[in-house]
C-alpha cells in the first residue's frame, strides 16, 4: 500500500510537471506551437528553466496531498520534484 501511494504521487508529479511545462511553453511561446517552443528553448539554452517553471504545479499537488493527509503520495510528488531539479541541474551542465 505504501509503495502504491508513493508511485501514485510520482505519477501525479510527472503529469503535473508535464501540464505545467505545456502551459508555460504555451504562455511564453507567443503563439508558436509546443514543439517549436521546446526546440527554441533547447537551442537557446533555457529549456532547464522552462522545465523548472513547469514544476510549479507540483507544489499544488504536494499541498493537496498534505491537506488530505496522504503523506506517502506527497512524498512521491516530492521525490519526482527532486529528480526534476537534479535532471535540470545536470542538463544545464552539459
Amino acid at each position: 500500500m505504501i509503495k502504491k501511494d508513493i508511485f501514485i504521487g510520482i505519477l501525479v508529479g510527472l503529469i503535473a510537471n508535464g501540464i505545467g511545462l505545456f502551459a508555460t511553453a504555451t504562455l511564453l511561446g507567443q503563439g508558436d506551437d509546443f514543439i517549436t517552443v521546446i526546440k527554441a528553448a533547447a537551442s537557446e539554452g533555457f529549456l532547464g528553466k522552462l522545465i523548472s517553471l513547469g514544476a510549479i504545479l507540483n507544489l499544488v499537488a504536494f499541498f493537496i496531498f498534505i491537506i488530505k493527509r496522504q503523506d506517502y503520495r506527497a512524498r512521491g510528488v516530492l521525490l519526482i520534484t527532486i529528480f526534476i531539479a537534479i535532471f535540470t541541474f545536470v542538463f544545464k551542465l552539459f
